[in-house]
């Protein structure tokens, strides 16, 4: 039987199916106490961090993240850690033992900063963004009042997961730096409670990362509105302005202007770009928790809605006024240019009528310096023929030839100047030719 030729592959295609499982969810059981961390890291940083948790992981005595792995998860010391590598951040969560959940029966009891030694098991690879500390209980009756627990004034709360859990949280960073969420469990299976912690947990991630494009807009508001100022004033003299070396002067002010823009845009692009990816993922997670209003307190979207929001509106803004500022500069460049174009072409104009000009009288000069050289040259022609004449008169009276030296000389006139006439034309007829 015929051997049936294998398919070969797309060198994407695996690369591209594993990326819908990179981040799977995992179980959750309730209680649990999760800490979840997140530090800025460019490529040098993630690289060393890679590495680093390696390292870790092997002198556990445990396998470490693959080379292209976007996610690790693995236990040490009862404790489970997660690690995810993100575009620019990389992700630590801590899921700790049942056991050291609650003291007292307080939730956040121990608080985060006493967990330190946990948390500095891995070196930390670049600076802090995101630190979560997020409680996992069973929702009962005699629960503690969250207001003991949150900021009143900032604390948003609603029912997800059509009223199997609550989510809780004011926001804000408690003592140790971490900002406190409580989830309540009214039934969740593990697996339910396990996507609703990672989307909460996602949804303060990339809120905070969202944010970091606020400074970026808030640094370039002031460049952007001089920019505009400068446009204004430089549009209102353009409308003053006459003669070449003003124009190109302005045409040199909305280039430098217009550069300056360019660079900061260029500069900014990437953050507000990720300002945008980052609102969507945390508008996605939001609807996929199912909010549902508890009377009295906003929910996690309304919240953010109100907070968040008009910072996004900042950046787009700040990203749509740089978009708007470079075509107007490129606008009023392009006429400025169109300005000095025409006055240049205007100039040659007034250059070749002048070079015209001057060739004309250059060519009425030739003319007249031929004129004199046939003259001149025709004078001295026929003084030199003077002289041959009366030096060969004696012999021609011995020789019984009588003629008048003036008279052959005057004869001798007309033939020679038209002689010497003819020479000079044909050398310049030669030098049109060769032109």
């Amino acid at each position: 039987m015929p051997k049936v030729r294998a398919f070969y592959d797309h060198p994407l295609r695996a690369p591209v199916l594993a990326e819908l499982h990179a981040r799977p969810f995992v179980p959750v059981s309730t209680p649990a106490r999760i800490l979840h961390v997140a530090f800025l890291v460019d490529r040098e940083q993630a690289i060393a961090d890679r590495a680093a948790f390696a390292a870790l992981c092997a002198s556990r005595g445990q396998s470490g993240p693959g080379r292209e792995a976007k996610q690790h998860r693995v236990s040490f010391g009862g404790a489970v850690v997660r690690w995810e590598r993100h575009a620019e951040f990389t992700t630590y969560t801590w899921e700790l033992p049942a056991e050291d959940l609650v003291e007292g029966g307080l939730p956040f009891h121990p608080p985060s900063g006493a967990l330190a030694d946990t948390l500095l098991q891995v070196p930390q690879p670049g600076p802090l963004l995101v630190a979560v500390d997020l409680q996992l209980v069973t929702d009962t009756a005699d629960a503690l009042p969250l207001d003991r627990l949150f900021d009143r004034s900032s604390l948003a709360r609603s029912d997800v997961e059509d009223g199997f859990a609550e989510v809780a949280t004011d926001f804000q960073p408690d003592p140790s730096g971490f900002v406190r969420i409580l989830v309540r469990d009214r039934g969740m299976t593990p697996d339910a409670a396990g996507a609703l912690v990672q989307r909460v947990l996602e949804i303060e991630t990339y809120r905070t990362l969202a944010l970091l494009g606020l400074p970026e807009a808030q640094r370039l508001a002031p460049t952007v509105a001089r920019i505009e100022n400068q446009l204004g004033a430089l549009t209102e003299e353009m409308r003053q302005t006459e003669g070449l070396a003003a124009n190109n002067k302005l045409l040199d002010a909305l280039t430098s202007l217009a550069s300056e823009l360019e660079a900061d845009a260029a500069a900014s692009l990437f953050r507000f770009g990720a300002t945008r990816a980052y609102e969507e993922i945390v508008n996605s997670r939001l609807r996929a928790i199912g909010e549902r209003t508890i009377s009295g307190y906003p929910t996690w979207q309304q919240f953010l809605l109100r907070r968040l929001q008009p910072a996004m509106r900042t950046c787009q803004a700040i990203e749509q006024r740089q978009a708007n500022l470079s075509v107007k500069l490129s606008s009023a460049a392009n006429l400025l240019r169109t300005r000095v174009d025409v006055e240049l072409e205007q100039q040659n104009r007034d250059l070749l009528h002048s070079m015209n000009k001057r060739a004309r009288l250059q060519l009425r000069l030739q003319q007249t310096v031929e004129g004199l050289s046939v003259a001149a040259i025709s004078y001295y022609v026929i003084s030199l023929l003077h002289y041959v004449l009366e030096g060969l008169h004696a012999r021609a009276e011995a020789a019984g030839i009588h003629y008048d030296v003036g008279t052959a000389t005057a004869a001798a006139v007309p033939f020679v100047a038209l002689g010497i006439w003819l020479v000079v034309r044909r050398i310049r007829k030669g030098h049109f030719d060769e032109e």
